[in-house]
């Protein structure tokens, strides 16, 4: 016979579970937009709509989520974000240079920053702990982090390195990261190569150009037109022979040689709660941006070795992870 604590214990959990399941996440339907310069086949929403789910949001029952890409067309983002505006969401997640335009469309419907350079120097917002306003989010510190990706690549390569820039002048993060890489590679000797990229079609000419300049290595700007054709400036930077440092730890894990910056799933966990925290009532202009407290160096040591480098033992050690 079945112990009569044990029948009432696995009753109540049977009934605790729903409850609790219930309690995580609003029963009426939270209606999210989500503005990205990008291609449908962003990782980072996937990753972004698999938080949400933890939180207990399913889409078709409490969640109604509409897409815009603009598919690396940056003149598109302000039609686009007019339309998520029109169709009055609860939140806009606003992925990289498309908070611009969400900043643009919307003085009312609350906006989340999945992504961004740096959004006080970039004017999204005037204060980091109490944004005001309508928008609040993260930042993924790109300008900040600058002059130390520079200082790391540099340290890979020749005394007096020529280390070519990749980046597109259209982003509006561009500017402010252009001048700490400036400022730093005069600080630090290196003489610098710019390749101002627009459309993937330029990358091939501008990959040739750079070796004739004879560059030592690549930094890449990873904004979103870096994330839009990742592979091919992967493939392209294989192909010519040339170490190449890059912002996230996806370029390395698929074949890029080196990564510094934040983790990017600890950024797309907290935007996601900070949505949760926004369809419940709280606002966003109360929610301070934040930024992160760790950073990664990340090193593929298989395209060293394809590229015959020598990782240098000081720069070795201080990596966070090494793909072999």
């Amino acid at each position: 016979m079945m112990d009569r604590r044990a029948f009432i214990a696995g009753t109540l959990a049977l009934l605790v579970v729903p409850l609790a399941a219930e309690a995580q996440a609003p029963r009426r339907i939270a209606r999210i937009g989500v503005l990205s310069a990008g291609a449908a086949s962003d990782a980072r929403v996937e990753d972004l709509r698999r938080e949400l789910l933890e939180l207990g949001y399913v889409e078709g029952q409490n969640l109604s989520t509409t897409y815009r890409w603009a598919d690396g067309r940056l003149d598109r983002l302000p039609e686009l974000a007019a339309e998520l505006v029109a169709g009055t969401p609860d939140v806009i997640i606003a992925i990289g240079p498309a908070v611009w335009a969400a900043k643009q469309a919307t003085s009312s419907v609350p906006i989340v920053i999945a992504f961004s350079g740096d959004p006080v120097s970039n004017g999204v917002v005037s204060n980091l702990a109490r944004p005001g306003g309508n928008i609040t989010g993260f930042s993924y510190m790109s300008t900040d982090l600058a002059a130390k990706r520079l200082e790391l690549l540099n340290q890979m390569l020749t005394a007096h390195s020529r280390i070519a820039i990749l980046y597109n002048p259209d982003e509006p993060a561009t500017a402010p990261e252009m001048r700490q890489t400036e400022a730093a590679a005069r600080t630090i000797g290196v003489t610098l190569y710019p390749l101002a990229a627009r459309r993937v079609d330029d990358l091939e000419a501008l990959f040739a150009a750079a070796i004739r300049e004879r560059v030592h290595g690549l930094l890449v700007f990873t904004h979103g037109f870096a994330v839009l054709h990742q592979g091919r400036i992967i493939e392209l930077a294989a192909r010519q022979r040339l170490p190449t440092m890059y912002g996230w730890r996806d370029f390395v894990r698929d074949g890029g040689l080196m990564s510094y910056g934040p983790d990017l799933q600890v950024i797309i966990r907290r935007a996601a709660s900070y949505i949760d925290r926004i369809v419940r009532g709280e606002r966003p202009g109360n929610l301070p941006v934040e930024q992160p407290t760790k950073f990664e160096l990340v090193i593929n040591l298989k395209t060293a070795n394809a590229l015959g480098l020598t990782i240098p033992p000081s720069v070795l050690a201080r990596a966070d992870e090494v793909i072999q």
